[in-house]
């Protein structure tokens, strides 16, 4: 035997040695990915029956067929609908998951995720499949997630504007463009809408920048990265050029290039919580709730009273957003603190992220989803900006421009750029067109885009964690005399978020909590609030007394009622909170 052949056989032997150490000794070999030989790395569920590779971007019929896959592979925990159709006719899809055979999915708590408001946030409506397939996976295999299925019911919709997204993804526009929807909108008032956008001028599949070299220009090539950044020239030297802006012509003749492109509004300034024209606010459109997108997902809300807790993902910046979007907008002490106590555990998830208040730490907004989430509906609310470019060198600090122009030639070997290349422009004359790539910036890299979507996951997952639990942890029954019983009720909320929050019991916007009691045998004389239970002190309810309404049951906390029964037998305790389930527990008489 060679040396070589000797090698080999060693290797081999030594593998095989490793694979069948344990059963030799009486144990078992260790079970590996039958598809491949490989150990799942922690996070990642294993088996697999959907397998999607999370480190690209889908359009809308992938995500759809992501979704469509999911509830085919796990029929007891899903549910699969549109809830309407976006301005081009296609469905808004939104996969409910649940543990369908443990309770009523109806009368759990709800908590409710989209994403993808804005055409061009991608990574927006990945995450939300990213969290469907995650809860899909990892019932019955981590008891964390089984317990939030058995409890609670998710409601995931990835794609509030599919329009834009399915034109930001095949179209080849720039980073910021396709935001809004695809309704027409005069943007520069000529009496025709949508007639000036972005163009491929020069067919690469990608629209970047134009620059024209010019004396007189303020801009020059950068003299580390000459091949990626243009700089301003100081005062006192010459400039190499001036920028033009994005690939276009001027379409209409009115000495612009691309002032008018498609759509031109912003659905997330078209929810009916203060909501302002679009003179204040620009996007508005004409009137709250006008687009079939966001009409779709109030009508939704609406019919789900139970929803009780809410995410939005947008990108980017790396922020944790809260309301309100207005200085001197609604906002409860107890309902802010508890967002605040959620985002400060959300900044540990998600390192570089800060939880802020979006009127005051970011900018001022009017009629968006999560002020009237919270403000019309009383839920609480969080809107994700996913991605910051600190997660790029994981430095506390955002990296300066020479920082990504560094990335972008040493990490991504030069992908994410478009080598400038000369144009014949019919109104500039010769130019040059290149640049950033659409995906530079605003979305993670591909290898960076499943520990973004994960962690943005882990956060949301957090905050369902909080969403009320009851148990009817007592019922103590006390012989009166005279065939009368006192029954005293204890109903704990076992987590953080109360049954309604400040907002909805200050507005009423769901029905008060409702603990009663039946029987066929039984005859309520009166019901209570027990006021302190030490002293034994009782409100009783005026009429009624076989009901006891209650504002809400704080989190972390127990409600106490009292009633006075006359009579034998069995009677049934219910506990009826819209966002916090359905109880019942049957007690006998002694």
């Amino acid at each position: 035997m060679t040396s070589i052949s000797k090698i080999r056989f060693c290797a081999v032997a030594s593998i095989l040695s490793c694979l069948f150490l344990s059963a030799a000794s009486g144990g078992q070999p260790k079970v590996l990915d039958p598809v491949d030989g490989a150990l799942p790395a922690l996070g990642a569920s294993y088996p697999r029956k959907v397998e999607v590779a999370w480190n690209r971007f889908y359009d809308h019929a992938g995500l759809g067929s992501i979704l469509a896959r999911l509830h085919e592979a796990f029929p007891d925990l899903t549910e699969l609908y549109s809830i309407g159709k976006s301005t081009e006719g296609r469905d808004l899809w939104c996969l409910e998951v649940t543990a369908r055979r443990v309770g009523d999915p109806a009368r759990k708590p709800g908590m409710y995720i989209d994403g993808n408001i804005h055409g061009n946030e991608v990574q927006a409506g990945e995450v939300v499949a990213y969290t469907a397939w995650y809860l899909c996976h990892q019932y019955g295999r981590l008891d964390r997630v089984t317990a939030l299925l058995d409890n609670y019911v998710f409601y995931l919709m990835p794609m509030v504007n599919p329009d834009g997204r399915d034109r930001w993804l095949r179209d080849s526009n720039g980073a910021m463009s396709s935001r809004g929807g695809s309704s027409p909108v005069d943007n520069d008032r000529d009496g025709v809408a949508d007639e000036d956008d972005y163009e491929d001028l020069n067919g690469d599949g990608c629209i970047t920048q134009m620059r024209i070299k010019d004396p007189q220009g303020r801009w020059k090539r950068h003299p580390d990265y000459p091949e990626y950044l243009m700089v301003r020239a100081k005062p006192d030297e010459a400039g190499e050029y001036t920028l033009l802006g994005w690939e276009g012509i001027d379409n209409d003749g009115d000495g612009r290039v691309n002032e008018d492109g498609k759509g031109g509004y912003d659905m997330n300034r078209n929810y009916p919580y203060d909501w302002q024209p679009k003179y204040i606010q620009y996007g508005a459109q004409d009137y709250p709730l006008s687009q079939p997108e966001t009409r779709a997902v109030a009508d939704f809300v609406l019919a789900h009273p139970n929803i009780a807790a809410a995410q939005c993902y947008h990108n980017f910046g790396g922020l944790i957003l809260r309301g309100p979007g207005r200085q001197g907008g609604e906002m409860k002490n107890a309902d802010e603190r508890l967002l605040e106590i959620i985002g400060q555990r959300g900044e540990r998830i998600l390192p570089f992220y800060r939880s802020i208040i979006t009127w005051k730490d970011l900018y001022t907004t009017w009629g968006d989803e999560d002020s009237w989430l919270y403000g019309g509906r009383g839920i609480l609310a969080y809107t994700n900006e996913m991605w910051t470019p600190r997660n790029l060198y994981k430095g506390s600090q955002p990296p300066s421009d020479e920082d990504e122009a560094e990335f972008i030639k040493q990490v991504l070997l030069g992908d994410g750029f478009v080598p400038w290349k000369p144009y014949h422009h019919p109104t500039y004359g010769p130019i040059e067109i290149g640049g950033e790539k659409k995906e530079w910036g605003r979305t993670p890299p591909s290898f960076l885009l499943e520990e973004e979507l994960h962690r943005n996951m882990a956060f949301t997952l957090y905050h369902a964690s909080t969403l009320p639990l009851l148990r009817i942890s007592d019922v103590n029954v006390a012989p009166l005399g005279g065939r009368l019983f006192q029954v005293w009720v204890t109903v704990e909320n076992q987590r953080m978020m109360p049954t309604r929050t400040a907002q909805d019991v200050d507005h009423q916007i769901s029905p008060p909590d409702v603990i009663s009691i039946q029987g066929e045998g039984v005859k309520v004389i009166s019901g209570g609030r027990i006021t302190d239970r030490f002293f034994k002190r009782v409100e009783a309810v005026e009429c009624r007394p076989e009901r006891v309404e209650l504002e809400t049951i704080s989190g972390m906390e127990a409600a106490r009622v009292q009633f006075i029964l006359q009579g034998g037998g069995r009677f049934t305790v219910t506990v009826d909170s819209a966002r916090g389930g359905l109880l019942h527990q049957d007690v006998s008489l002694p």
